[in-house]
């Protein structure tokens, strides 16, 4: 038999030969098979483990030590304070995308604003905008078809009234709509980039994009006016080396009071500007 403090060693060791936060991820670990918070960790280390919990938590590593993302096993995951259902058909929600949420909900936009999320996965963007801002009308698409049924489950889910999920190609079901803001985290990653061997679980739909990484962002950027009123923004999650190249198609686009900002990491991570209309 181990104690919480013992099979926190043990798994922190283990753990470290693939993360950079095996404590964070062993005490992930813990708390989802013993449903418990964190604090209950702290509170009780020497409680002893059952042999059901410790084949459980045997299971988690072993697959984990294989390369699997831990949301993945739990199936669920965090995202701006909402609890999010995942699944390998999409990406992992991660707290570099809540820049895109924290710079959105800083506009000055309508009190009833109209805004979309382009290529939403889990529904991640959408549903926190969503959740912040219950008077806004938020619709969220995708064209992966188990994103939309995941996304979907998430808001019923979430119980989040003001937003709908949508099956499109970018803006191929959108007709004439109109917003008030389009956000998007989209494909950005060069296919020959190294970084995609660290990625192998999650979809290469989700993250690869020809032209060196921009075929989508300028997919976006060279429709995006059709969709916009007049006094609206655009902002854009992309790669850290990509904000310039961004920037001068937003610019070229015809938009301005255009910048970038830097995720948590001091990597440039958003971009975005203002569209006159």
């Amino acid at each position: 038999m181990l104690t919480i403090a013992a099979w926190l060693k043990q798994a922190q060791q283990q753990f470290a030969v693939l993360s950079q936060t095996p404590d964070i991820d062993a005490r992930l670990c813990l708390c989802h098979v013993l449903q418990v918070s964190n604090s209950y960790l702290y509170s009780y280390p020497e409680r002893q483990l059952a042999a059901t919990e410790l084949t459980q938590l045997g299971d988690i590593v072993s697959k984990r030590l294989q390369g699997q993302p831990l949301a993945y096993l739990f199936g669920h995951w965090q995202f701006y304070d909402l609890t999010l259902a995942v699944a390998p058909s999409t990406l992992i929600p991660r707290p570099d995308t809540e820049l895109l949420v924290e710079q959105a909900l800083s506009l000055t936009l309508p009190r009833q604003a109209k805004v979309l999320d382009l290529g939403t996965g889990t529904g991640a963007i959408a549903l926190a905008l969503a959740h912040n801002r219950p008077d806004w009308q938020l619709t969220a698409v995708d064209y992966i078809a188990e994103a939309v049924a995941l996304a979907e489950h998430n808001r019923s889910t979430l119980n989040i009234a003001n937003c709908r999920v949508l099956h499109s190609n970018w803006f191929s079901q959108l007709g004439d709509q109109r917003f008030d803001l389009i956000v998007s985290n989209p494909p950005y990653i060069d296919p020959v980039d190294p970084h995609l061997s660290a990625l192998r679980f999650e979809p290469l739909t989700a993250l690869i994009a020809q032209d060196n990484g921009m075929a989508d962002i300028r997919q976006i950027v060279s429709a995006v006016g059709r969709y916009l009123n007049p006094n609206s923004w655009l902002w854009l999650e992309h790669g850290y080396d990509q904000a310039d190249a961004v920037r001068l198609l937003l610019q070229q686009a015809g938009f301005d009071q255009v910048c970038s900002k830097r995720d948590y990491g001091d990597n440039w991570r958003i971009s975005g500007g203002h569209w006159h209309g």
